[in-house]
């Protein structure tokens, strides 16, 4: 069972279908939809401000998603995926983008509906990628647009890979 724990009284809620690996640590305020997951090692920690999580959103082996008190919550809209040992930190992500591999994503960004941070990419303060956009390097910049659904596909392979560990 993973590390389920209330801080200040706010205690982590989830909808429906959701999978949490033995060794993810989900923190204080913290609102999930249906069918997320969060993966081996992963911790959402929303001891200082909220964390609101759409459905279907994934939280991959090693990522940390976390907030700041004086900046702000994270809001991961609906079909939202957060790559291998990336980090999430009191911005926004649109429905259906993907945070890539080992990725960083700093305070008050916003990343666009079906948008793509590519692995390793640090996406600084207060950057606004739109949609569709493809934005990669350090600190990230504007390489191409999307091809359809390129983002977004990859939510529904999470939901699929937890079920099999729901049902196991």
């Amino acid at each position: 069972m993973a590390l389920i724990k209330t801080v200040k009284g706010l205690a982590p809620k989830w909808g429906k279908d959701c999978y949490f690996s033995e060794t993810a640590a989900i923190v204080g305020e913290v609102m999930m939809g249906d069918e997320c997951s969060v993966w081996f090692n992963a911790v959402v920690r929303g001891d200082v401000a909220p964390i609101t999580m759409g459905n279907r959103v994934n939280i991959q082996d090693g990522a940390c998603v976390h907030v700041t008190n004086t900046t702000g919550p994270v809001v991961m809209e609906d079909d939202v995926t957060v790559g291998h040992n990336a980090t999430v930190h009191a911005c926004t992500i649109r429905r259906g983008a993907l945070i890539g591999m080992g990725a960083t994503v700093l305070d008050n960004a916003d990343i666009g509906e079906g948008a793509i941070v590519a692995a390793g990419a640090l996406v600084l303060q207060g950057t606004k990628i739109g949609p569709h956009e493809i934005w990669g390097g350090v600190p990230a910049k504007f390489l191409k647009k999307t091809r359809p659904d390129q983002a977004e596909s990859f939510a529904a392979h999470y939901v699929e890979y937890s079920k099999w560990y729901l049902d196991s």
